[in-house]
């Protein structure tokens, strides 16, 4: 799958370890930055994940600073984006399975690199159920809600 996956310098250690993670599980990861552990502004690069998914140019994000907060506003204002910040496994399946997440957000301060790792699989893995999941969707979409 390809991936689009960006962060600040609060997450751009855990970014790198994805990264590598999901090359090795044979992913195409976009990556948007940052470059280094060197203080900048995360909504640029909230933005950059969020125009790619939103475009469909990947089907999903990855998006990571030290809270998850920050970027889970910034994603969230894009069209056709449904993020999700997800601090553990059953909020990522819930995230995918009853809201169709398309970005998964991410606070370094609260997972390990592990953890980050067993969060994303089960995110990529979970598929969306549909149903009267969908509907909801749907009225948050047209606005009628």
């Amino acid at each position: 799958m390809k991936i689009a996956i960006g962060a600040d310098h609060g997450g751009f250690e855990l970014k790198e370890y994805l990264k590598r993670t999901l090359e090795k599980e044979k992913h195409e990861v976009i990556d948007v930055g940052c470059c280094s552990k060197e203080s900048v502004d995360y909504p640029v690069f909230g933005n950059n994940v969020s125009k790619k998914v939103s475009d469909g140019e990947c089907p999903r994000g990855i998006l990571i600073c030290t809270s998850g907060i920050g970027m889970s506003i910034v994603a969230n204002r894009h069209p056709n984006i449904r993020a999700a910040l997800c601090y553990n496994k059953d909020a990522a399946i819930m995230s995918r399975a009853h809201n169709n997440a398309n970005i998964l957000v991410l606070g370094s301060k609260y997972v390990t690199a592990e953890e980050a790792e067993s969060i994303v699989s089960v995110w990529l893995e979970t598929d969306f159920e549909g149903g009267r999941h969908q509907r909801r969707l749907s009225q948050i979409l047209n606005n009628n809600c």
